[in-house]
């Protein structure tokens, strides 16, 4: 085989600029190229319409009602250099990564959020720090953030099994339920008990609904769509639940959070309050930039605001635990003295 470069061509490449910021810029280029086109594929309905079944590039421009057959082929080949599609004698069909992308929710869920309003926010900074109006992220993509949000499920679960071995709650509650994981998660740990989930998102309400429906829950559990403090019940709970959703309240306003869900507990009830956290991880960095653009006064709480909040609440917590290995997830635990 004929030699590609010299070493004095790859010795003058080493000795150019950064050599190792230049190939950490081609790397993040390259994941950012596979992200976007991973969504794309979801997004255009290409890899969902393979989803049924083989097909040329004609006939696939067909299932998507009319693709340009051109265009469509050049990005066909795209998808199979990334290993999501191939192409055989029975025409263009679906790879197992991505068949994980269709039939994976999770991953479907990653590809949405990430190439959507988690790199949007700094397509847009420049905006944002002009002066430009909040984004609402949060208030338009719920039912993608409570998908997402499954990725810390297997951790928040454990805290929940053992809450409830701690609890032996007959009634829960949980404020922010999002697509109803956690929900069901108390409810299998506690079968003689009954739940109500509450998430001012319509969309994840419905999400929830179907998750309850799925897990044969829905005979124990009612999801209202509301705001948890428009709730009717008082001092009616044994364990209530708040997961990922303090930081979606001002700062200044959680201790009043907190003493709303407190007084829907039975004296002596617990409240399970879990939550990324403010430490200097990247991603909880990006995360709190990504809640202080939205519309409104949204940010990450340090682990220790949390129990001070509580405290302020009338609530006694115990101390905050990391529950997630690599991660800024916590969960404190409360008790409403009685």
């Amino acid at each position: 085989m004929a030699r590609l470069f010299s070493a004095r061509t790859l010795l003058t490449v080493v000795r150019t600029g950064n050599a190792r910021a230049r190939l950490r810029a081609t790397r993040d280029g390259q994941a950012a190229v596979r992200l976007n086109l991973g969504a794309a594929g979801l997004a255009t309905g290409v890899l969902d319409a393979l989803d049924g079944g083989a097909a040329a590039t004609p006939a696939l421009a067909r299932r998507l009602g009319g693709a340009d057959e051109d265009l469509l082929g050049a990005f066909l080949g795209v998808l199979a250099a990334a290993g999501l599609v191939r192409e055989a004698a029975a025409g263009w069909s679906l790879a197992p990564a991505g068949r994980a992308v269709v039939s994976d929710d999770l991953v479907r869920a990653s590809y949405e959020a990430f190439a959507g309003f988690h790199t949007g926010l700094y397509r847009h900074l420049g905006e944002l720090l002009a002066g430009g109006p909040g984004r609402r992220d949060v208030a338009e993509q719920g039912a993608v953030i409570a998908r997402i949000s499954a990725a810390f499920e297997p951790f928040v679960d454990d805290v929940l099994r053992e809450t409830v071995a701690a609890v032996s709650p007959r009634r829960v509650l949980d404020a922010g339920c999002g697509a109803g994981l956690q929900l069901a998660a108390m409810l299998a740990a506690a079968p003689d008990a009954e739940g109500v989930g509450v998430d001012t998102d319509e969309g994840a309400a419905a999400l929830a609904v179907r998750t309850l429906e799925q897990r044969g829950l829905a005979g124990r559990a009612t999801i209202v769509p509301a705001d948890v403090r428009e709730l009717a019940d008082e001092a009616a709970f044994d364990l209530a639940l708040l997961a990922n959703v303090v930081y979606y309240v001002a700062a200044e306003e959680r201790a009043a959070l907190f003493a709303d869900v407190a007084r829907r507990l039975v004296p002596g009830g617990t409240l399970l309050v879990v939550s990324t956290v403010a430490t200097p991880q990247l991603f909880s960095r990006h995360f709190d930039l990504l809640l202080r653009a939205q519309e409104g006064r949204m940010s990450l709480p340090g682990a220790e605001d949390l129990a001070a909040g509580l405290r302020a609440a009338g609530l006694r917590p115990g101390e905050p635990r990391r529950i997630a290995p690599g991660a800024p997830l916590v969960a404190v635990a409360a008790v409403r003295p009685g």
